[in-house]
């Protein structure tokens, strides 16, 4: 870890969260959607979203055919809309209407596990609690040997002690555009990876 974070670093510059968002409530919204969605799918849908719908308000009391109908696209749409409007009455009755800027608090709410969380607190409110692991995070880290497990918390839990904690929002975004940019789940481009001279995937697919 201590070579691969640098040259992920060096290699993406700019990686940051590909969620369009202004602000911790669009960016809990636009996670919600994402489950088994593309990002790009999502920012699609969410400018439309927001643009009838601006607050948690909003949201709470708006008809539920109405946002299903807008979300549709993202796929699994009535529970992600039910999600939704729960989240936010949730929001509107226990927090002013004001997404909290706390784990605990995050995965109380309708639709928001850990992972959920972990995308709001790391990149609407700058707290490194935990580390994203979606399908990128996981794929890339048994890739790399940081990992053996298929379990989004045992990756977690591993990853925690390897990075450092400074780095922990970071970490997910290098490695989610690594995964999309270079290392994709059938054909990984190890020949021009940056990562090959380290990666054991990489020794064993050149053999």
């Amino acid at each position: 870890m201590a070579q691969i974070l640098p040259i992920l670093k060096q290699t993406y510059p700019d990686a940051h969260c590909e969620l369009d968002h202004k602000g911790p409530l669009q960016l809990l919204i636009a996670t919600i959607l994402s489950a088994q969605c593309t990002d790009v799918r999502v920012n699609m849908v969410t400018p439309r979203l927001f643009a009838e719908f601006p607050d948690a308000t909003t949201l709470a009391s708006a008809p539920l055919a109405r946002i299903e109908a807008i979300i549709q696209s993202t796929g699994f749409f009535r529970s992600k809309a039910k999600n939704i409007q729960d989240c936010c009455r949730a929001l509107v009755e226990h927090h002013g209407g004001q997404v909290p800027a706390s784990m605990n608090a995050l995965v109380a709410l309708a639709g928001v596990g850990r992972k959920t969380a972990n995308v709001v607190l790391g990149n609407a409110f700058g707290l490194n609690e935990g580390i994203v692991v979606d399908t990128h995070v996981a794929r890339l880290s048994r890739r790399l040997g940081f990992v053996r497990s298929d379990d989004p918390v045992k990756i977690e839990r591993s990853l925690i002690k390897l990075v450092p904690r400074s780095d922990w929002t970071l970490f997910s975004h290098l490695l989610i555009w690594h995964g999309r940019r270079r290392c994709a789940a059938r054909k990984p481009d190890c020949a021009a990876c940056e990562l090959a001279a380290l990666c054991p995937s990489a020794a064993t697919a050149r053999h």
